[in-house]
């Protein structure tokens, strides 16, 4: 097993409920390195929440390997290294990660592997519906039915078979009309 996170963008919601070009935001949120490849980009605004989806999911990797909570974004280094692959440096670790740009979102996936495919599920969800309901009903369909998907106190996601944690590594994410989840065996 091996640990895993995810994070999606819905890109419209992204337009409407945030602005990135605020004064202080950048320089809050990213690196100098970063920055520059924002503000040089052919389109800047995807690429800002290309790198926040690439260090939100990095982070939730971090989380399930030690466990603690921080608020530090700029800690993270994203580089692309493709049009579907990239790496997140936090200190001595690397983060790789397997990305999707579509015209609605943006999806990313950690694991500090660097030969493992995405490994993940996404799903459409459409608006006004119980979200996390939808989420962990389409997750536990792909086990038994004695399955269950519990958080612990950090809100880090197991799964278990009758009070017994599983070895899979499990990571779910949800913004505006998007929910996914990833998991690793």
């Amino acid at each position: 097993m091996y640990n895993i996170g995810n994070d999606i963008v819905d890109l419209n919601v992204a337009k409407t409920q945030s602005n990135w070009q605020r004064k202080g935001f950048l320089e809050k949120q990213f690196t100098m390195y970063e920055q520059n490849e924002i503000l040089n980009a052919d389109n800047p605004f995807l690429k800002v929440w290309l790198f926040w989806s690439m260090k939100e999911a990095a982070y939730k990797c971090y989380m399930q390997q030690h466990k603690k909570r921080f608020f530090a974004p700029k800690k993270f280094l994203c580089k692309i290294v493709s049009t579907t692959k990239g790496n997140v440096i936090l200190e001595d670790e690397i983060f790789y990660i397997n990305y999707i740009i579509s015209d609605t979102y943006i999806y990313a996936v950690a694991t500090k592997k660097n030969d493992v495919k995405m490994v993940s599920n996404s799903f459409f969800v459409e608006k006004n519906t119980a979200l996390t309901k939808i989420i962990n009903t389409k997750l536990l369909s792909y086990f038994s039915e004695d399955i269950q998907l519990k958080k612990n106190r950090l809100g880090i996601p197991y799964l278990f078979k009758k009070d017994k944690k599983l070895p899979i590594s499990i990571s779910k994410t949800h913004h505006g009309n998007y929910g996914a989840f990833a998991f690793s065996l």
